[in-house]
């Protein structure tokens, strides 16, 4: 069962995904840099889910809400009518200005209207990895559509992986790494999960091989240089989280 998911997810995967959406082209983790990645070719988009504090999965990937929104705080003390009030736009642009904090139910739409596959990060605010992990399972069983394969999950969060591969093993698995180990790889086996995602500066072709005899991809973050890229594509590597998906692919020649 495991082989054969590897399998799909590594037909599945494209050689460039847009890295919270195009978000160098518009407010990380918005609809609009959603949108931004369809219209850079992106087939693929990878973003950051957390919980809001009744419970709602939103796109966030800080802890506090300084750094992309008006708010101030911790994410995880505020409800999701107080974040949608937000501005999630204005600190990139003012073109962006009024641009709002998306739940996953709504990305989730805006992705099946816009034809792309999701990558969704697990990141769970301090002490909420469990109940993170399950609202995001909750959430795509009740929207994501059945006519399409399920999402890749991923996470540095451990107990989140567990706590998906416990509630639904059919969904896909990715496990998130700064620093390749061998014991990170032994967690691989441990969570079964289906890709390894590596900080592009600490993979190297030994790392890219060992995985492949296992038929995992490995995806690489974050890589805005064509040059780089194109060394890891060649290396083996599957997939680059990117976040300039038009300039990757043009100065790739990938479709």
């Amino acid at each position: 069962m495991a082989k054969t998911r590897m399998a799909n997810i590594a037909a599945r995967l494209a050689p460039i995904i847009a890295h919270r959406g195009a978000s160098a082209a518009a407010p990380e983790n918005t609809l609009a840099a959603i949108r931004a990645a369809a219209a850079e070719g992106a087939t693929w988009v990878e973003v950051d889910v957390k919980l809001s504090r009744d419970g709602v999965c939103i796109l966030m990937h800080d802890d506090l809400l300084r750094r992309t929104t008006n708010g101030r705080g911790e994410v995880a003390q505020y409800d999701l009518d107080e974040l949608e009030r937000l501005d999630a736009g204005s600190w990139f642009s003012r073109r962006f200005a009024g641009e709002r904090i998306p739940t996953l139910a709504r990305t989730i739409e805006l992705a099946q209207e816009l034809d792309l596959d999701l990558n969704l990060e697990i990141k769970p605010c301090p002490g909420r990895q469990h109940e993170t992990a399950i609202a995001v399972v909750e959430t795509l069983r009740r929207h994501w559509p059945q006519s399409r394969p399920w999402p890749l999950l991923s996470s540095f969060a451990v107990a989140s992986l567990e706590e998906v591969r416990l509630r639904a093993p059919e969904m896909p698995r990715g496990l998130l790494i700064g620093r390749p180990t061998r014991r990170g790889r032994d967690m691989l086996d441990r969570l079964d999960c289906v890709t390894l995602h590596c900080d592009a500066r600490r993979v190297s072709k030994g790392l890219v091989s060992t995985l492949a005899a296992t038929g995992r991809p490995v995806l690489c973050y974050t890589v805005n240089d064509p040059n780089r890229a194109r060394r890891l594509l060649e290396m083996g590597v599957t997939s680059i989280i990117t976040d300039r998906p038009a300039e990757l692919k043009s100065a790739l020649g990938r479709q």
